[in-house]
C-alpha cells in the first residue's frame, strides 16, 4: 500500500525531530521514518564516558530546554537519549521506528519514498540520516593484514574492553583525543596516539556555546558576502573537555605522526621502526549517509549533494538537514539544527502553498 503525505522526513534522530517540530508548527501532514527500533538517534551508540561540549541548557532542540543532569555540568549520552525520547513523546511526533528507507525517487509531481515497510508519495522530503551509519576507514597500507583487533569510533565503548592491551588510536579530532584520553586515564591500557598532523587543542575556556556562535558568525559573513572567518576550524580541532585536559596536562596525551603502514603485528613508522599492538581504533570520521538518495543522481564533490541552504540544487522538493555546515551552520549539533530545520519547514510550506 502506498501512503500519501505532504512531507516525509528520513531519519528520527535530533535533526529529524527538529524538522518534525517545525513541520508541525507549519500545519503540514508529515511522517518521520527512522531505521532505529528506539528513539535517541546515534546517541544510543556512543562510548560510555562521552559528554556533551555544552551544559544542558545550551544543548537543546527547538521548543524544549534540555533539563540538567544531576551532578553533571556536561550531560552524558544516556541523558541525551532520555531527552530525545521525551521530546518525541512530548510533541507526539509521528515517528515510525524500525522503518528503513531504501530509496527516494522522482514520481511525477511527488517524490516516492520506498522503505522496507512500504512506500510513501510525498510532496517534499527532508533527509536527516546523519553520518553515524557511514564510518570512514582510510586506505592505510597493511590494514588488511594486521592480525589484531580493528574497530572504528562507532564500536568503542570503554577501557575495560582493552585491559592489559596495547591500543593504537588513530585520529587527531575530538573522538580520537577523547578516546585516547579515556584509555590512558584508566591506567590499565597502553596507548599510542597517531595523528596526521600535530593536535590542535582549542583554548581551554571554549566549549560548545562558543563554537556555535563562531559557526553562526561564519555563515552569516558568507551569506552577506563577507570574508570567510574560517569558523571553528580556525580555532583548532579538539575541544579541551575535562578528561582531555587532564590527560594532556598530566603528559599522558602525546601524539605521534601517523604511521606509514600496518604489519601483521602493528604499525611501522616513517623511520622504519615498528610497534607491536593488540588493537587499532580508527577515529577517522564519517561520511554522509545518502545511499537512499542515489536514484535522484544528485551527488556532487566530496559525496555531498549541492544545496542552497538546506534545499538540494538539483531537486527543489528535497531538503538535507544535519550533515554539516553545508546544510546549515552547526547543524550537526543539538542547538544548531533548530534554525536550519525551521528554514526548511518554512520553505516547504511556501512551496506547497504556491
Amino acid at each position: 500500500m502506498t501512503r500519501y503525505v505532504d512531507v516525509v522526513v528520513v531519519g528520527g534522530g535530533q535533526a529529524g525531530l527538529a524538522a518534525g517540530y517545525h513541520l508541525r508548527r507549519q500545519g503540514l501532514d508529515f511522517t518521520i521514518l527512522d531505521a532505529a527500533p528506539a528513539p535517541g538517534g546515534a546517541w544510543q551508540h556512543m562510548w560510555d564516558s562521552l559528554r556533551l561540549f555544552s551544559p544542558a541548557e545550551h544543548s537543546s532542540l527547538p521548543g524544549r530546554l534540555m533539563p540538567a543532569q544531576a551532578g553533571q555540568t556536561y550531560p552524558d549520552a544516556g541523558h541525551v537519549v532520555d531527552y530525545l525520547t521525551d521530546y518525541e513523546k512530548r510533541y507526539a511526533l509521528p515517528v515510525q521506528h524500525g522503518t528503513r528507507v531504501e530509496a527516494v525517487r522522482r514520481d511525477g509531481d511527488r517524490l516516492l519514498v520506498e522503505a522496507d515497510t512500504g512506500a510513501w508519495r510525498a510532496r517534499a522530503v527532508i533527509s536527516a540520516t546523519g553520518t553515524w551509519s557511514r564510518p570512514f576507514l582510510p586506505a592505510v597500507p597493511g590494514r588488511e593484514v594486521f592480525a589484531g583487533r580493528q574497530l572504528h569510533t562507532v564500536g568503542y565503548r570503554c577501557p575495560a574492553d582493552f585491559t592489559g592491551r596495547h591500543v593504537i588510536v588513530v585520529g587527531g579530532g575530538n573522538s580520537g583525543a577523547q578516546i585516547a584520553a579515556d584509555l590512558v586515564l584508566d591506567g590499565r591500557v597502553e596507548v599510542t596516539w597517531a595523528t596526521g598532523r600535530p593536535p590542535r587543542f582549542l583554548p581551554d575556556d571554549i566549549d560548545g556555546r562558543a563554537l556555535f556562535d563562531v559557526a553562526t558568525a561564519r555563515r552569516r559573513a558568507l551569506d552577506t558576502g563577507g570574508a570567510d572567518t574560517g569558523g571553528v576550524a580556525s580555532l583548532g580541532d579538539i575541544v579541551a573537555v575535562p578528561p582531555v585536559r587532564a590527560a594532556r596536562d598530566a603528559g599522558l596525551l602525546r601524539a605521534r605522526p601517523m604511521f606509514r603502514r600496518l604489519t601483521t603485528t602493528g604499525p611501522q613508522w616513517a623511520d622504519g621502526s615498528r610497534t607491536e599492538a593488540d588493537a587499532v581504533i580508527w577515529c577517522t570520521g564519517f561520511r554522509p549517509a545518502l545511499a537512499h538518495l542515489a536514484p535522484l543522481g544528485l551527488r556532487g564533490p566530496h559525496g555531498h549533494v549541492p544545496t542552497v541552504g538546506t534545499r538540494a540544487v538539483g531537486e527543489p522538493r528535497l531538503h538535507l538537514l544535519g550533515y554539516g555546515d553545508w546544510t546549515g551552520p552547526a547543524s550537526v549539533t543539538l542547538i544548531g539544527v533548530g534554525r536550519p530545520a525551521r528554514e526548511a519547514a518554512h520553505q516547504i510550506a511556501r512551496q506547497l502553498d504556491a
